[in-house]
């Protein structure tokens, strides 16, 4: 065995996302020959590449059948997370993407999704942070179960005015506005006054570097989102709906918000959320409650990914009052839905990063 042929077999090995093979990519590193024995690094896209296993047996197979059936392979593995950002890195420069998740209307459990979304992208090994921009309903402290706790200030060598050091629950990095204000006080504010507290979480939160900031929004289409998406360069949103056509109306405004000239956003897929009931009595069986594919059917229309289906179950929502959301219980059936959610959501997230133009701040015309 020889670098040069273990390098050929693997040009057999596709990234089945990107379209070309591992080799062409520059994606093997530091190979290895010892007698039959033979090592090399595989440097995925993303820490929470949902094909790592795949690409790690094709290329087992590619070096056995091709160049020694007697070799001993081993695989292994490390991440450079893809990112489009070209700017100068004014605003959150350690952060290289930076996605948020969006819905026409409330109650279609967003941040239900934000939150469990962040969870399964730090369990794959990424770094993560999750910030809550619903200024007027904020859910991470209770999500969470940090109510009641404020976050520290900490000085930043080059910077004349302290930093917010966001909160650490599971492993990721959480800032709500509900950990400023008392929960039982009202936010009163107008629209530029919730417009500055967004971009104080952007520019005075000490998020340091992360693969993935993933933004809470609040429902509709207004100031807030106006605002971020002017202020820091967005790799792409995820729309959340539910089934019935009274949401999905609302879910075909947020993506035409996105979509429209002045923004340019790349929607990165779509979501369906409380899909169908499930008694958990009678895990098998399913009750469409609120119709049937109603957000697979609109993804077809705008030709956008669909990446999955959250079912509408009991102990989704006792995770959220309790402070310990769904990917961290011992609901196997329900994190199964979440964790095809995420996986299909960073493949689409890797997709646009290696097929789409640079991600950028948006110009909106007042």
């Amino acid at each position: 065995m020889t670098p040069e042929k273990v390098l050929d077999a693997l040009r057999n090995v596709q990234e089945p996302d990107l379209g070309e093979d591992i080799v062409t990519l520059n994606m093997v590193k530091d190979i290895a020959i010892n007698g039959n024995m033979v090592s090399f690094t595989v440097v995925l896209t993303t820490p929470a590449c949902p094909m790592k296993d795949m690409i790690g047996r094709a290329c087992e197979n590619a070096v056995k059948l091709l160049v020694d059936k007697e070799a001993v392979v081993s695989v292994n593995f490390t991440a450079n997370t893809s990112t489009k950002r070209t700017d100068a890195g004014a605003v959150l420069p350690k952060v290289k993407n930076i996605i948020t998740v969006i819905s026409g209307k409330g109650g279609v459990g967003k941040s239900t999704v934000s939150a469990n979304l962040a969870l399964a992208l730090a369990q794959s090994g990424a770094k993560v942070g999750l910030m809550d921009a619903d200024i007027y309903g904020p859910s991470v402290p209770i999500m969470f179960g940090v109510r009641g706790e404020r976050p520290m200030m900490k000085s930043v060598s080059g910077s004349e005015k302290g930093m917010i050091v966001p909160l650490e629950r599971y492993g990721i990095k959480l800032m709500s506005i509900g950990l400023l204000v008392d929960e039982k006080s009202a936010v009163i504010w107008r629209g530029p006054m919730a417009s500055s507290a967004i971009k104080q979480f952007v520019t005075d939160v000490l998020w340091e570097e992360l693969d993935y900031l993933i933004i809470d929004m609040p429902p509709g289409t207004g100031d807030i989102h106006l605002t971020l998406v002017q202020t820091v360069p967005v790799t792409g949103a995820i729309i959340v709906t539910t089934p019935q056509d009274v949401a999905l109306a609302d879910a075909k405004k947020a993506i035409a918000m996105f979509s429209q000239a002045q923004l340019k956003v790349p929607i990165i897929g779509l979501v369906e959320n409380m899909s169908y009931f499930v008694p958990a009595e009678l895990p098998d069986n399913k009750y469409y409650i609120f119709g049937k594919e109603g957000g697979k059917r609109l993804a077809d229309e705008y030709d956008l990914p669909f990446l999955g289906q959250i079912p509408l179950v009991q102990s989704i929502r006792e995770g959220g009052d309790i402070g310990i959301p769904i990917m961290v219980s011992d609901d196997m059936v329900t994190r199964k839905a979440f964790e095809e959610f995420a996986n299909n959501a960073t493949r689409s997230i890797a997709m646009r990063n290696a097929n789409a133009t640079a991600a950028r701040v948006a110009e909106v015309i007042e």
